[in-house]
């Protein structure tokens, strides 16, 4: 999506002297430089799939289980919006990583003013906090129907992760990679299976798709839950992520090699978020086709689901299925979480920490209001507050889609890569929209 205009970069917003972005990985995988096509694109494939784990984290589970078993396909629409809308901020962010070599943390750091860029940390400190929280408690509620283990030490279970990264990552970066890739094949290769035990119907699922309900702006519950579908999707900490992550394969920094880091790592990005697309989707049509069919609207809680699953379907093992699914996709999203927690905390506040520290932090932020939330409100308030916890996301999307549009769209900064017309005009709406419907939200909740 860039231009390829012969104008030469600005200078005038280069890297600040410093360590780069995420600098033990950075620049650290090589891009064959006489390569074909395929052999480039498999070179740049994998920073896109750690961003679209993010789009299929328990908290989309509890986001698109409530859409479905209470609307049944009627919210497939905003899956869909909330996609296309990700694609589109993913890209930009891609640009801004290549083209300015900082991510979308450090950009604001350079550009704003220290209240503005602490006001916009803490933004984004509390949209890390927030997915976190539902990685958490997923990953527990996982381990818990699979083993039987007590939900509040499976949410302790989880800080395991922080070894996890550490370990993949002196190892090298693609281990990391290939460890989420093949986490996302075992939650789509499920989901897969579930549709076929389920047999939704086809028809009202392309109708889901592709017409808007009419409902969404009136029904203060419909809304509800499609706004936390909207930051269950795009996800703020993600936009930070894709824009650093993109740093670590060492292409040329000429502006032919940046049109071509930017080239494979956008197809790399539609490619991975059009995967989470088919699994959100699939969560939703499951709910739809085997609670909504059959009476069970209150469906919420994701222990509910599991136990229902297998008699609903009479297919056994299905509740297996789902709940080796979610195991997956909590643990998956953790690993990501963790490094978009470095990149806030490095980029915005230029803090150098021990990498084993910054993720011991972001784990604790995490799992002490889980164990909170499990001790007094106990397994029956989860999905309240995993829902609760993406419609936090959905709020603090703007502060950071806002700055990334307004940079990239800035030929001072950008150069020869800034936003074409037409893609300005389509980045500034989706700002606006994302905007508007959370205001509109929360004119509903004062309402009530």
């Amino acid at each position: 999506m860039s231009e390829t205009s012969t104008t030469p970069p600005v200078s005038t917003w280069r890297l600040a002297a410093g360590s780069p972005s995420l600098p033990e990985v950075h620049s650290s995988l090589t891009i064959p430089k006489n390569a074909g096509f395929a052999r480039k694109l498999l070179a740049f494939a994998g920073p896109g799939f750690l961003v679209a784990v993010g789009y299929m984290d328990p908290g989309n589970w509890a986001t698109d289980l409530a859409a479905g078993a209470k609307f049944n396909y009627s919210l497939l629409f905003v899956i869909m919006l909330s996609n296309l809308m990700a694609i589109l901020l993913q890209s930009l962010c891609i640009k801004l990583g290549v083209a300015t070599g900082r991510d979308l943390a450090q950009a604001c750091r350079a550009h704003f003013s220290r209240p503005v860029t602490l006001l916009l940390w803490i933004a984004a400190e509390i949209a890390i906090a927030a997915c976190d929280l539902a990685e958490v408690i997923g990953s527990a509620i996982g381990l818990q129907l699979l083993f039987g283990i007590p939900l509040i030490w499976g949410v302790c279970i989880t800080a395991g992760d922080v070894l996890i990264i550490l370990y993949l990552q002196n190892r090298g970066f693609r281990y990391i990679e290939a460890l989420v890739i093949t986490l996302i094949g075992v939650v789509g290769f499920c989901f897969g299976l579930e549709i076929l035990f389920s047999r939704p119907e086809m028809g009202a699922i392309a109708h889901g798709l592709l017409v808007p309900s009419t409902q969404f702006f009136k029904n203060r519950e419909m809304l509800y839950i499609g706004i936390g579908i909207l930051g269950a999707t795009v996800m703020p900490h993600n936009l930070y992520l894709h824009s650093s992550v993109v740093q670590t394969r060492n292409f040329e920094r000429t502006p032919a090699g940046k049109r071509e880091a930017i080239k494979f790592s956008q197809i790399d990005s539609a490619v991975a978020l059009t995967l989470a697309l088919f699994v959100n989707a699939a969560i939703l049509i499951v709910s739809a086709a085997v609670f909504y069919r059959n009476g069970h609207t209150e469906v919420a809680e994701i222990g509910d689901a599991y136990k229902l699953l297998t008699p609903l379907l009479g297919v056994t093992g299905a509740s297996t299925l789902f709940a080796l699914a979610l195991l997956a996709s909590g643990q998956n999203s953790t690993l990501t979480g963790t490094l978009a927690g470095q990149v806030v905390m490095e980029g915005f506040l230029n803090i150098r920490l021990k990498p084993w520290l910054r993720r011991l932090i972001t784990r604790l932020v995490a799992i002490i209001p889980a164990i909170i939330v499990t001790v007094f409100i106990g397994e029956s308030g989860t999905a309240r507050l995993l829902i609760f916890s993406q419609v936090i996301l959905s709020m603090q999307l703007s502060f950071a889609v806002f700055p990334l549009v307004a940079f990239t769209s800035d030929k001072k900064k950008m150069g020869e890569f800034v936003n074409a017309p037409w893609l300005k005009s389509l980045a500034w709406t989706t700002a606006i929209v994302i905007a508007g419907l959370n205001a509109w939200l929360l004119v509903q909740t004062f309402r009530s």
